[in-house]
């Protein structure tokens, strides 16, 4: 069994969940003595058997041509779509309808929905990271329910044991409130999470990355004006400091429009932060009671929902449930056990 891991062109730019995943997906299965390697589209010599499999991450334009080179070679594969909206299925649904006509008259013009469709349909298994999106799946893009695993995201076991003093020493600051992330994506919800903070009379620490568009820009000014937030440069995701922050601070926040689930919030858990955290894209399978949830298009509820979480006690249950389900180890074995039914088809 060789397992080839995929997925779009500019994910080592991007650096965010799926970039992590899939890494953290491959070193996990290594261990587990599987033969993981990342797909090599220079490579001449390619050829994909009957023991061979491809693991795609991120079902969408970015890789439809793999997807579809793929099926025309008759080579397997496997998804992780990453495919959520804040659109209902049944609105998803209707505008698949109407824009199926448009498609016959103008030829060559598809919608994202095509796309992940597309490769959904012809997959193997599709492998959604929350049940709420596989439902959307189903729901919004008639994906077959019997290809459907929920197969969850892992978090690394070395957050159980940060250590906060390192970053309490370097910036100072300790029992913070903390965001991690890209800020510029209309998804990251950057400007209402810098606004909420700035009327939160408690220090804060934004590590992020700030794209050069519009929104990046606001949210570079905003953070600049205000008085109670220190801003980071985005580190590198093995930087002792990254997960000595988590470690140090009191709260991390995540109120986004979506997570599926939030890898850097299940990091924070797990060093023992307390959770504030978007409610939509699967968040309570992950977090269930043990974290407070922000509507994002609300400021006034992610200050409410912060405060809330700054008044408890940081305790351990949040990190025994992380450490408890969503160890790669043991997604790794879930996978590793996808992967022998596939090949065994």
């Amino acid at each position: 069994m060789r397992i080839f891991l995929t997925s779009y062109q500019s994910i080592m730019l991007n650096k965010g969940g799926p970039t992590y995943k899939l890494l953290q997906l491959q070193k996990a299965l290594q261990h587990r003595e599987i033969d993981a390697k990342l797909f090599d589209m220079w490579d001449t010599d390619m050829k994909l058997g009957n023991d061979d499999l491809v693991h795609i991450f991120n079902a969408s334009i970015s890789t439809f041509s793999l997807a579809k080179n793929l099926v025309v070679n008759s080579a397997k594969y496997v998804v992780n779509p990453i495919f959520y909206s804040n659109h209902s299925a049944q609105k998803i649904h209707l505008y698949r309808m109407l824009e199926a006509p448009f498609r016959k008259i103008f030829k060559r013009t598809y919608s994202d929905y095509f796309f992940t469709k597309y490769i959904c349909d012809n997959a193997e298994m599709v492998l959604p990271n929350t049940r709420d999106e596989g439902n959307l799946l189903c729901g919004a893009l008639g994906v077959k329910r019997e290809k459907l695993e929920v197969i969850q995201n892992g978090v690394e076991e070395r957050f159980a044991h940060a250590d906060p003093s390192i970053f309490e020493k370097k910036y100072g600051l300790k029992d913070f409130i903390l965001y991690v992330g890209h800020l510029g994506p209309f998804r990251k919800n950057g400007l209402n999470i810098i606004r909420a903070l700035q009327k939160i009379d408690h220090p804060s620490v934004i590590i992020a990355d700030i794209l050069n568009n519009e929104e990046g820009a606001a949210c570079r000014e905003e953070i600049g004006k205000s008085k109670n937030i220190t801003y980071i440069k985005w580190l590198k995701h093995d930087n002792p400091i990254f997960a000595s922050a988590y470690a140090a601070c009191h709260t991390f926040i995540l109120p986004t429009r979506y997570e599926t689930p939030g890898r850097a919030a299940l990091e924070a858990g797990l060093a023992g932060a307390n959770i504030v955290i978007t409610p939509y894209g699967g968040t309570r399978e992950y977090f269930e009671q043990f974290a407070e949830y922000a509507e994002p298009a609300s400021i006034h509820s992610i200050i409410k929902a912060t405060k809330k979480a700054l008044e408890k006690k940081k305790d351990s249950a949040l990190k025994d449930h992380i450490r408890k389900n969503f160890l790669w180890d043991k997604i790794a074995q879930q996978t590793v056990e996808m992967y022998k039914r596939v090949l065994s088809k």
